[in-house]
């Protein structure tokens, strides 16, 4: 068996993913809980976009309650030490979540579009009932498309000449094989590009209405338009550096013999895929950003993440003054009961 293994390969991987991955966790799950709770009133109160959030967020925590799996990968050099179904399922999410968020931020994009530009029509596509359609279908056929990820062998155990040991890759071989490849060309124009289209072209949209309303202050619109920047340039500096090397990987790996594995430091496949393992790291942070730029930064964001922490409070301090009320009745029932004795 020919070696794909050198000492220098993990190095950045070994330090970079587990500090990146780390950080996402301990924001991204508070955060992502806080605003699956906040979409969950906005949806209650008749706002179509709660489903929206709701499901955005429901993807991104699915992913980062995932990471600790790719931390462990990581921090053992590219060694999976779990098991081939904990491998597909791990990356199955990690796809999921990549091809979901882009179709939940398209839908919010087109909502907020028509909302601004045509407040008047197209009610029905603003409906709860539309966007709980949308969203059910999103789901549906993301599945579906990233179920190969689930029938395909995830894992391939390769012998490293630096460790003089074998390691069992997960998901990410070099080079990719044929089958994915082709998944690679269809969803990163399904899954990326029209997508990136749409939300430009809504968001650009949204930004010359705003700029051509009179009754919007100055300052309202300054906050808008910084908001929509943000928004974008997020979507671009999270998905397009993982795109183009997954484009870049897919060309140059096309013709590479599976039999001839040897990793060749002036190979341009080897340093692409040394690249591409940054981006997938990058890309992890569109579970930070997903909550902070769509739920914690509007005010109704923030003032329905205050009443659920207000809620959460009542109930916890209520809780406890229960817990008092028992324990000072059953102190009263022990001293009637020493009376009687």
């Amino acid at each position: 068996m020919n070696s794909t293994c050198i000492e220098e390969q993990h190095d950045l991987d070994h330090y970079l993913f587990p500090a990146v991955y780390i950080f996402v966790i301990i924001v991204s799950i508070p955060a992502n809980i806080g605003s699956l709770c906040v979409s969950f009133l906005q949806a209650k109160k008749e706002n179509e976009l709660g489903i929206y959030l709701f499901s955005l967020s429901l993807s991104d925590l699915l992913y980062a309650l995932t990471l600790p799996l790719w931390i462990d990968y990581t921090w053992n050099k590219d060694n999976w030490t779990f098991s081939p179904a904990l491998c597909k399922g791990s990356a199955f999410f990690m796809y999921m979540n990549f091809y979901s968020s882009t179709a939940f931020l398209t839908c919010i994009a087109i909502d907020r579009y028509l909302a601004v530009v045509y407040p008047l029509k197209f009610s029905f596509l603003r409906s709860r009932r539309c966007a709980f359609m949308v969203s059910l279908f999103i789901w549906i056929l993301e599945t579906i498309f990233n179920a190969v990820i689930l029938w395909e062998d995830e894992t391939a155990v390769e012998y490293c000449d630096a460790t003089k040991s074998n390691f069992t890759l997960c998901y990410d071989k070099y080079p990719l094989e044929k089958w994915q490849i082709r998944f690679n060309f269809a969803r990163t124009c399904v899954g990326y590009m029209i997508p990136l289209v749409i939300i430009m072209a809504c968001n650009q949209k949204v930004y010359k209405a705003v700029q051509q309303n009179q009754a919007t202050e100055d300052s309202e619109k300054k906050r808008i338009i910084k908001l929509l920047v943000t928004i974008t340039l997020t979507f671009i500096l999270c998905f397009t550096p993982f795109h183009v090397m997954l484009l870049i990987r897919s060309v140059l790996e096309h013709d590479v013999n599976l039999d001839e594995r040897m990793f060749d430091h002036n190979k341009p496949g080897k340093q692409s895929y040394k690249i591409y393992r940054i981006t997938v790291a990058l890309t992890s942070l569109n579970c930070v950003a997903d909550p902070i730029l769509y739920c914690f930064v509007t005010e109704t964001g923030r003032s329905d993440m205050w009443n659920v922490f207000r809620v959460f409070t009542k109930k916890l301090n209520k809780s406890k003054r229960q817990g008092k009320s028992i324990l000072s009745m059953s102190t009263k029932d022990t001293v009637e009961l020493d009376i009687l004795e």
